[in-house]
């Protein structure tokens, strides 16, 4: 597992533990929740080749998490652990004969345009406004050119919230006087339970293997609840105990805003961090859920945990360990 340590990471370990297997992770500091696991610990980084190849040297398949996300960073770190980390993966990979899940996301098919009900013949978009969809879309492409050599799978969950989550929820509460949706009404999204993902990741495991029909094709993997992306933000901050966000903006002077401030990030070479981007306007204010029919069929995937249960499990959990809200 590499980014064993990470929120997918350890949600995928704890079931891969729980059923006995015997996992090693990769990932760059020690993770106690890991130890407790009994999960064995590579403290490298995923762009030294030899460290992956060491990780992965007794194991049978491989789970690739690890990636440098969001919106913030230097294009070559993105492009180094992103791609070149990819690249290290498979190279262990095709040297043990191990089987890989590797873990994308549906940005790579998203140009700023509605993509309303699509499924994985979407094609890759032709422009991405941000290095981490752009070197995700390179990393996935680099995956599936592999089959030949190596079993593989890639599944793109979508928007991964829940319990634990150091991303979506943080952000929100931090920014929340801040906040504004975009656009005159709701546009509709789609997102994905920490453990209905972290279960896909299992399902698309244990059926890879030498001749597998899954060799070589990707997967969506979403709720198969689509909500409006204000209906989302404001569940996530009633969890928290937080008020929801009303106010709204219209989308063209947040493009332009965004735009500006990313130059004025390039300026400063990446001592300034844009308070917003063109990648999370887009995200914002425009339609990403997506047709999860093939996961069903060729994975057996069925989300367990429904919205409303997951926004349940989560508000109980930020009752118990409120701290989660600001991580």
């Amino acid at each position: 597992m590499t980014g064993g340590g990470g929120f997918l990471g350890l949600a995928v370990c704890r079931r891969l533990a729980a059923r006995g297997d015997t996992v090693h992770a990769l990932q760059r500091h020690r993770n106690p929740a890991l130890d407790a696991l009994g999960v064995t610990q590579h403290l490298a980084d995923i762009r030294d080749p030899a460290a992956v190849r060491v990780a992965a040297g007794s194991c049978e398949a491989v789970v690739h998490c690890a990636a440098k996300a969001g919106v913030q960073g230097r294009d070559r770190d993105f492009e180094e652990i992103n791609v070149g980390g990819t690249r290290n993966v498979l190279d262990a990979c095709a040297r043990t004969g191990a089987r890989l899940v590797h873990t994308s996301s549906p940005s790579v098919v998203h140009d700023g345009r509605d993509l309303e009900g699509v499924d994985e013949s979407a094609p890759y978009a032709r422009r991405h406004l941000a290095a981490y969809p752009r070197t995700k879309a390179t990393a996935e492409r680099l995956v599936l050119a592999a089959a030949g050599r190596v079993p593989v799978v890639v599944l793109r969950p979508h928007l991964i919230w829940g319990p634990g989550d150091p991303h979506f929820l943080p952000r929100l509460a931090a920014h929340r006087r801040r906040l504004w949706l975009l656009g005159p009404a709701d546009k509709t999204i789609d997102t994905v339970y920490i453990d209905n993902a972290a279960d896909a990741h299992l399902l698309a495991l244990d059926r890879l293997g030498p001749g597998s029909p899954l060799t070589g094709r990707a997967y969506f993997v979403a709720q198969g609840e689509p909500v409006g992306f204000g209906q989302w933000v404001n569940a996530l901050l009633a969890a928290a105990g937080l008020p929801p966000v009303t106010r709204r903006l219209p989308v063209r002077p947040a493009w332009t805003a965004a735009r500006l401030l990313e130059h004025l990030g390039r300026l400063f070479g990446g001592r300034y961090v844009p308070p917003l981007t063109r990648l999370v306007v887009s995200q914002a204010s425009t339609a990403h859920w997506f047709d999860i029919s093939a996961a069903r069929r060729d994975l057996g995937y069925r989300p367990a945990v429904s919205l409303p249960e997951g926004m349940a499990r989560l508000t109980a959990h930020l009752i118990a360990h409120p701290e989660d809200t600001w991580r």
